[in-house]
């Protein structure tokens, strides 16, 4: 479940980390599954960074808001790779835009080059599945019928 949820989800991910004033924010960042990790990539100077140079653990959370219910969530402790930032983003824009041939694709990679790449490296998961118990409820939503 979890390896397929995370495979075919493309939606956001929501990340929950500590700001070095000690308060917790979330934010949403586009991820990919790669092995046992989770990737992301960001601006160098995102709120995001100084946060988990700061710690650098976080909550993660890949669900959608509409039913049936279905998720992942846990905890990561992350690694910024400052080498690999470019190469992610362009992983990202095919699997989010579906290529990089598009204007938003290209703003973006006109400042790829300082992009970080945060390998999430999970250390507990939980997954979720209301699929099945929502099936009669949905009158056949997602193929549930």
């Amino acid at each position: 479940m979890v390896s397929e949820h995370l495979d075919r989800s493309v939606i956001p991910m929501r990340i929950a980390v500590e700001t070095p004033s000690g308060w917790p924010v979330v934010l949403s960042v586009w991820f990919l599954s790669h092995g046992s990790e989770l990737l992301a990539a960001t601006r160098p100077d995102s709120t995001l960074v100084r946060c988990l140079e700061h710690r650098p653990r976080c909550g993660f959370e890949i669900a959608s808001d509409t039913p049936p219910y279905r998720g992942v969530r846990g905890r990561a402790q992350v690694k910024i790779d400052r080498d690999t930032g470019a190469a992610t983003l362009d992983r990202l824009l095919v699997r989010y835009l579906g290529g990089i041939d598009n204007p938003l694709a290209t703003t973006l990679r006109s400042r790829g080059a300082d992009e970080v790449c945060l390998r999430l490296r999970p250390v507990s998961l939980t997954s979720w599945d209301f699929s099945s118990r929502m099936a009669t409820s949905l009158g056949g939503v997602d193929g549930l019928d």
